[in-house]
């Protein structure tokens, strides 16, 4: 019985965390104006998160294993940069009311930010092996510091025509890996925590790509490179400084 009640927990936690992802499209519901240059702020905006959450996972990963690290950092970018050769080659599907250019994009961040949730999995499940005060911290840090990646993930969405409630549903959407690993990982804890840092590198290797590849581009169609740079640089600064107050 406290096996049941021990997987249910950590399933619950793990979805509380996919949830809070949705949270971060909310803001989006206030904005009503957008042209070129909102587009533009939203994606230099959305650069300078993913690149202080690929910081963090490279950091956390670093901590556990720095070379399984890099070797997920390549395996991230070679699975991104074949996923969008593939999808320059075929037909891209429409997502909502997104078509052509706009759809592929859709699909590359919200293919990269699940990426990311199957490493956030696997590090719920590990924490609750190490007991249910350790999971329930980092399930809770995990839960608040997905918000702003839901941001992310709106900001890129919203401006582009997709309504924030969809947007907010492709946020959590890309974070149900996490209740799906956090299971086996918790129940197969010594298996699964050599993966972790792969996991983490992988993950921040496909987010710094999306960053200079699609996110940056992006910007600097509707701003100045100033303006671009002072951008990216403040919300790194913002999302850096939120995560110290979580690590706190």
């Amino acid at each position: 019985m406290l096996l049941e009640v021990s997987l249910m927990t950590v399933f619950l936690a793990a979805l509380i965390t996919a949830l809070a992802t949705g949270l971060g499209a909310i803001p989006l519901a206030f904005a009503r104006q957008v042209g070129d240059r909102w587009l533009a702020a939203g994606a230099a905006l959305a650069a300078g998160l993913m690149l202080a959450a690929s910081h963090g996972l490279v950091t956390e990963g670093s901590a556990i294993e720095p070379w399984r690290v890099l070797l997920g950092m390549l395996s991230g970018l070679l699975l991104v940069v074949l996923a969008d050769r593939w999808l320059d080659r075929h037909q891209t599907p429409d997502v909502s009311e997104l078509q052509g250019a706009d759809a592929k994009k859709a699909l590359v961040i919200v293919g990269v930010m699940t990426i990311h949730s199957f490493a956030e999995g696997i590090g719920v499940g590990v924490s609750y092996g190490g007991g249910e005060d350790l999971g329930v911290f980092i399930t809770t840090a995990i839960a608040v510091h997905n918000i702003p990646e839901g941001l992310a993930i709106a900001l890129v969405l919203v401006p582009r025509g997709m309504p924030v409630w969809q947007a907010a549903w492709w946020a959590v959407f890309s974070s149900l890996p996490q209740p799906l690993m956090a299971i086996p990982a918790y129940l197969f804890v010594t298996a699964f925590e050599p993966f972790l840092p792969i996991g983490l590198g992988l993950a921040a290797g496909a987010m710094i790509w999306m960053v200079f590849a699609e996110m940056l581009p992006d910007a600097l169609r509707g701003l100045s490179g100033r303006a671009v740079g002072a951008t990216v640089v403040f919300a790194f600064m913002a999302m850096f400084a939120f995560q110290l107050l979580i690590a706190r």
